[in-house]
Parts: structure tokens; C-alpha cells; sequence
């Protein structure tokens, strides 16, 4: 069971202050509340550790990724048991979270053997070249350092203590602090329990990795700006990161701020699609609305129809969201959050609410709300974020409003056409304007579920992420937490061994 403790380069330590978990089901429990003087002191541990860790070999790192891999799976049941208790989420979803964990350990291990995200260049001396001669010139990418990460709410495995952002830094050589998520504080322990036990069997340095658990908002601000730390990943809510965001932009010395911040994610069905599967696409649509209760990051919360063939879709939509049954949210502040969302669309003007639910505690149910394009363009808090099963239908009066409607979209995650062979020119047009407003566009599907994997962008233009060129998700994530240096002139025996290849 878990013991409340924060884990600081290799010790297990207590604070004086305690929070109490609320586990959806079984005991709660005290956990230790983190405070800004364990930010320095996991800080600067892991800034001593960086000068061992960031010169470890690709193999020697790799090993440690996959050993990390290899102890999360010897607590599975416990993670299980523990998580499931925690946030109410089924085991079959949270050992498949698992699996995906593990999955991108492994997978950043056999990114790192290959090398080629060093991206290495070499310019050789050209000493007779005139009317200059040229120096040797090699270009490597190379570990910024220590890095903050901060546990997400919705995913406690895959975007938490071990998941992407922190595989990812300890596949590039940085050593990384985690602030845990209270939601789910004896989940990320165990978690901790595995790399703790990965450093001692891979010698690594204490300090490569630490867990402040909790933690008032001073904790989160304290980590975003110390001097040690060199970049920060983050997924949460627009208003959270975005106030660590302009923290670290306010620094004496700048750093990056790489949140995963939120997403409407639209899904546009096009007129021959809508005519010949809209029953179809409509029950398809609503399941991926009420996957996990509504809480992913690429939840499609808004669709986008030609109002003459709008009644299938809708109709099929609402007899799937009608027949489910209520499921747990992962926080009683989260189902909070989702009945005040529900209750400001619902006070908006020409809207009509085709399935309306009553939801208490954590349970959640789900809203469908229909409206017109003229009310989508004149309400703006429609293409804000509800983080839950809710879907809104917005009726096109023609085939010539979407590509209009598409440049008016702020970033998203993602962006979905649904299209039959008929409706390949108006996509066609789409397609330019999208691929400015989201990191992944899909053809025929539904963005929940993001495979991990090289070619995956989980990202996109503000808002839905404070970086667009780059990805939290896939083998391109490594490169939130290296810099190119070029080595000009230097012999080879003082080179770092990757900048040879």
C-alpha cells in the first residue's frame, strides 16, 4: 500500500503536511503535500545527476527505459487495484494504459539505439577552398537538462509519472521532477516505486529522477521557475497552463513550456458521406464522445453537417448517447467543471438540446445540443472546451460554408473529415485550411486513441498546445529536450561519442 511519500533522488521522504486522497472506491489516504524547498532540493539533485546522466551512452539509457518498462509490469495488479480505486476508471482501460506506458518506454529505447534523432551533420574541412577555407564543421543534438513534468488528471499511466513526457526526457539524457496529480497521488507511488527500483539496478545517479507529490499551486510555480530546470511538460487545463506558461516566459532566462492544453476537436461530414452513412457516422460519433466518460484531450466535441441531411446523423447520434448509462469521472472537481460547461451551453440562445441528463457527484451522462451556423459564429463560448460527454451538432446551410467555417477554427488537436469519393474536391479544399489549424487530420475515423508511434503529432497551433512545431506524443516528442550544438574544429577524442556516430 502506498505510503504517502515523496520520492527526492533516492530517498523516500515525509513532509509535515497532509492531503487525503478521495478514491472513488475503498480507504482514503494521507499523502504528503509537496512544498517549493523539495523543488530545490530534487532541483538541484537533478542538475548533479545531469552531468552523469546526460553523458550515459544510448544503450546505457535505453536499458534504463526498459528496465523502468520491466518493473512497471511487476506491479500491474497494484497499479491496477490502486488506479482503479483512484479514479474509478475500469482495470481493462487502466491495464491497457498500462500497456501503452510500457509501450513507449520500449519504444523510445529502440528510437535511441537507432540514433537518428541526433539529426547529425558533418561538414568536412575544405582548408584549400577559396577565397576562404572552411572548418570541420559537426552539428549534434544534445540534452538541455534538467526538466519539470507535471502529471495529468485524465491519464495516470500514459501522461503521468512515467508516461510520454518523462520517457521521452530520459530517452534525450535529461533528468526529470515530476509533480504528481493529487487526483490519483497513490497510482503515481507505485509508479515511482518502479523507476526508483530501475536507478538502483541501472547505478544510475539518485538525482535523475524525483516525485513531489501534491502540492499547493506555490509547488507547480516553484518548479516552473527555477533557475536548474530547462523546460517544462505539461497537460492540463487552458487556464492552468496557461499561467505556467507566462511564468516561464517571465523568467530572468526564459525557458519552453510545451502544454497540451485543449481541443474541440471538429469533424466535418461532408455532403456525400452525410447522404450515404450519416446514421452510421452519427452512432460512431457518439460513442467516441462517451469514450472515458468524455475525458480525453481529443474528445470531438463539435461536428459540422449540411442541414438537408443533418436528421440521420442526429437522430442516430441521440438514440446511442440516450441508451448509455452513467460512468465515473476521475474527480469530483472535473464532474464540477463539466455540469458548469453543460449549464453555460445550455443558456445559449437557439439552441436546442436533444439529449439533456441531470448529472450529480461524479457521475456523468451525456448532453446533445443541436444549433445553426449563424449561432456557432455569434457565441464564442461554443468552441470553448467542455471536458465530458458533450456534442454539438451545427447545421451548414451549404457545402460552400465549411471551408469558411474551417479558417475560422483557433488550433485543435485534431481535425476529422468524414468523406465519401463524391466529396473528394470540396476536401481537397479543406485540407490546406486544416493542416494550419490542427496537428493530426483524419479521413473516415475518430481521433480518440492516439497510437504512439513515429509519425503521431499530438499537438497544434494555440490553444490547443504552446508549441506547434512539436508533438507529446510519438518518437518526435524526444525533441522538446535537445538543442543542436555545432562543434567547429574540435578533434575527435573531445567530441561527445554521438556527435561521431
Amino acid at each position: 500500500m502506498p505510503t504517502g511519500k515523496h520520492y527526492i533522488a533516492g530517498d523516500w521522504i515525509e513532509t509535515e503536511e497532509r492531503f487525503t486522497s478521495r478514491p472513488l472506491k475503498g480507504e482514503a489516504r494521507e499523502f504528503c503535500v509537496g512544498t517549493p524547498a523539495l523543488v530545490e532540493q530534487a532541483a538541484v539533485a537533478a542538475e548533479e545527476a545531469f552531468e552523469v546522466y546526460g553523458a550515459i551512452s544510448r544503450d546505457g539509457r535505453a536499458a534504463f527505459l526498459e528496465k523502468i518498462a520491466d518493473e512497471i509490469d511487476a506491479r500491474g495488479a497494484a497499479i491496477t487495484e490502486v488506479g482503479s480505486a483512484e479514479t474509478g476508471l475500469p482495470e481493462v482501460r487502466l491495464e491497457g494504459e498500462r500497456g501503452r506506458t510500457v509501450g513507449q518506454l520500449r519504444l523510445f529505447a529502440n528510437h535511441i539505439r537507432a540514433g537518428d534523432y541526433l539529426d547529425r551533420r558533418h561538414d568536412r574541412a575544405l582548408p584549400d577552398r577559396a577565397p576562404l577555407p572552411r572548418p570541420e564543421l559537426r552539428m549534434v543534438q544534445r540534452p538541455i537538462g534538467p526538466v519539470a513534468v507535471f502529471g495529468a488528471s485524465n491519464f495516470p499511466l500514459a501522461f503521468s509519472v512515467a508516461g510520454g513526457d518523462t520517457a521521452s526526457a530520459l530517452a534525450a539524457g535529461c533528468p526529470v521532477v515530476v509533480k504528481g496529480h493529487s487526483a490519483h497521488p497513490g497510482t503515481s507511488e507505485v509508479v515511482a516505486e518502479a523507476i526508483a527500483s530501475a536507478v538502483d539496478f541501472c547505478d544510475m545517479p539518485e538525482g535523475v529522477f524525483s516525485l513531489i507529490q501534491g502540492g499547493r499551486r506555490d509547488v507547480g510555480e516553484a518548479l516552473v521557475q527555477h533557475p536548474l530546470i530547462n523546460a517544462v511538460g505539461f497537460t492540463g487545463s487552458l487556464r492552468g497552463g496557461r499561467a505556467l506558461f507566462n511564468l516561464c516566459v517571465e523568467r530572468p532566462i526564459p525557458i519552453p513550456f510545451f502544454g497540451e492544453l485543449g481541443s474541440i476537436n471538429p469533424i466535418f461530414v461532408l455532403p456525400e458521406a452525410a447522404k450515404a452513412r450519416g446514421a452510421e457516422i452519427g452512432a460512431a460519433w457518439a460513442g467516441s464522445v462517451m469514450m472515458g466518460a468524455g475525458q480525453f484531450c481529443t474528445n470531438p466535441g463539435v461536428v459540422f453537417i449540411e442541414d438537408s441531411a443533418a436528421d440521420d446523423f442526429i437522430n442516430a447520434a441521440a438514440e446511442q448517447l440516450a441508451a448509455t448509462g452513467e460512468q465515473a469521472m476521475l474527480t469530483d472537481g472535473i464532474a464540477e467543471a463539466y455540469r458548469q460547461g453543460a449549464e453555460q451551453v445550455k443558456r445559449i440562445n437557439s439552441l436546442r438540446e436533444i439529449v439533456g441528463t441531470h448529472c450529480t457527484g461524479r457521475g456523468a451522462l451525456p448532453y446533445l445540443f443541436e444549433t445553426s451556423l449563424d449561432t456557432w459564429n455569434v457565441e464564442p463560448h461554443l468552441a470553448e472546451e467542455v471536458f465530458g460527454p458533450l456534442g454539438i451538432v451545427v447545421r451548414i446551410p451549404s457545402a460552400a460554408d465549411f471551408t469558411a467555417t474551417a479558417r475560422g477554427f483557433v488550433g485543435q488537436l485534431t481535425a476529422t473529415v468524414q468523406m465519401d469519393r463524391g466529396d473528394a474536391a470540396l476536401a481537397a479544399l479543406l485540407r490546406p485550411i486544416l493542416e494550419r489549424k490542427a496537428g493530426r487530420i483524419l479521413a473516415n475515423g475518430f481521433p480518440t486513441g492516439v497510437e504512439v508511434s513515429d509519425a503521431m503529432v499530438h499537438g497544434g497551433p494555440y490553444p490547443a498546445s504552446t508549441n506547434f512545431g512539436a508533438t507529446s506524443v510519438g518518437t518526435l516528442s524526444i525533441r522538446r529536450w535537445l538543442r543542436p550544438v555545432c562543434f567547429q574544429s574540435m578533434p575527435e577524442d573531445i567530441l561527445p561519442e554521438d556527435a561521431i556516430g
